[in-house]
């Protein structure tokens, strides 16, 4: 899957751990990636945990996709920041999952997203 994902790989993700119902993948805010504010926008932190999310739901080699997703960011990103995101199952039954990610720069959580997943028919491999 992460061979195919071009808009991850465009935006200099890294991915840094995958298992069973988890993965985290890291990337670095860059000139191009902040707002009029000077810190880092929201829709990019949302697009790395997004990310994050897809990896671990897909990661018993089932079509996965979102269902739906939400985000809390809890603090401001800046240029040169590493963000890590970390995504971790809370629940799948049948075709349906729930994954958290949290996503960090340092020791810091800076936004804390849920994804809804949807299995829907093939496999990746």
């Amino acid at each position: 899957m992460w061979a195919a994902d071009r808009a991850s790989q465009a935006l200099g993700m890294e991915l840094a751990e995958i298992g069973p119902g988890r993965a985290t993948l890291r990337m670095t805010v860059r000139e191009d990636m902040v707002n009029g504010h000077d810190i880092g926008h929201g829709g990019l932190t949302f697009t790395l945990a997004d990310s994050a999310f897809a990896f671990a739901c897909n990661s018993y080699n089932r079509s996965t996709v979102a269902a739906g997703a939400e985000i809390r960011f809890l603090a401001p990103t800046r240029l040169g920041d590493v963000l890590e995101a970390t995504a971790v199952e809370r629940s799948r039954e049948g075709r349906d999952g729930v994954y958290d990610v949290a996503v960090r720069c340092g020791d810091r959580v800076v936004a804390q997203f849920t994804g809804r997943s949807r299995e829907i028919r093939g496999t990746l491999f």
